[in-house]
């Protein structure tokens, strides 16, 4: 008897678990209602997303909906899987944090980020065990090693850049790079999954390269977070130091005022 309680806590449990890593690396916690409202944004652009994607196969494929070559897979996992979903994230993103007042740090751009990221990884994982009850373990448990990090790793270079636009200079560049790099990041690892059943001498060797790749895009993602959390830091230790002085400044006496002396 399938145990369908135990199949969903097995795909839920990455994301759980990568949600709050996020949120306890953040110095000053966003809002837990904030940070909710994201992930349910994640999991609710899954409906357009399978829409989008399902149309854009059979533009690209036609009505089988699928490619059958190298070159196929490519275009579909950038095409079909990677500009897609990333674009409905960063709309997602967009609208979780353009009116939200705690959005003011540039360690929140990537905690948004990622919130979203989670909320849809979390469904589509759902959606993959359900649909594959005879190996719903196997696939779980590849799925918690490479897919849902990966999804959390997209969301770490769009959070990224996001607050760089947002905080440090509103440039064209910058704007380009929020949707950029997790699109390269996204279609770059679905085309190496994609390829792998292509030729069973490969999938050993294609799999290497996927461990590769997902190794440094994280090592990339930890200097990311890293780097945001110490900007935030060190905000904050210069407004620190900037009131200290603006106290000290108000608290000090006037100082007497000296008069002309005609003592001999």
């Amino acid at each position: 008897m399938t145990n369908y309680l135990l199949i969903a806590a097995v795909a839920i449990l990455p994301v759980l678990l990568l949600w709050i890593y996020i949120w306890r690396r953040d110095a000053r916690p966003e809002p837990l209602g904030q940070l909710l409202k994201a992930t349910w944004w994640g999991v609710l652009i899954a409906i357009p997303a399978v829409l989008v994607e399902t149309v854009i196969e059979i533009i690209l494929f036609g009505n089988g909906g699928e490619g059958s070559g190298w070159m196929d897979n490519v275009v579909s996992a950038f095409c079909v899987a990677a500009i897609p979903e990333e674009t409905l994230k960063l709309t997602a993103l967009w609208l979780v944090v353009r009116k939200n007042p705690y959005f003011d740090e540039h360690f929140d751009g990537i905690v948004y980020a990622v919130c979203v990221s989670l909320g849809f990884a979390g469904i589509e994982n759902v959606c993959y065990l359900f649909s594959n009850t005879d190996s719903w373990l196997s696939i779980g448990i590849m799925r918690a090693l490479l897919a849902v990090p990966g999804h959390y790793a997209f969301a770490v270079f769009m959070g990224y850049y996001f607050a760089r636009y947002y905080f440090v200079k509103q440039s064209l560049w910058n704007a380009i790079r929020i949707l950029l790099v997790p699109v390269l990041a996204h279609g770059t690892y679905d085309a190496i999954v994609m390829n792998m059943s292509m030729n069973e001498y490969l999938v050993f060797p294609m799999l290497g390269v996927l461990i590769i790749f997902c190794v440094n895009m994280h090592k990339v993602c930890k200097k990311r977070i890293i780097s945001q959390a110490a900007l935030d830091e060190a905000e904050t230790r210069r407004d620190r130091h900037t009131k200290e002085r603006e106290q000290q400044a108000h608290h000090e006496p006037d100082e007497p005022e000296r008069g002309w002396s005609y003592d001999k």
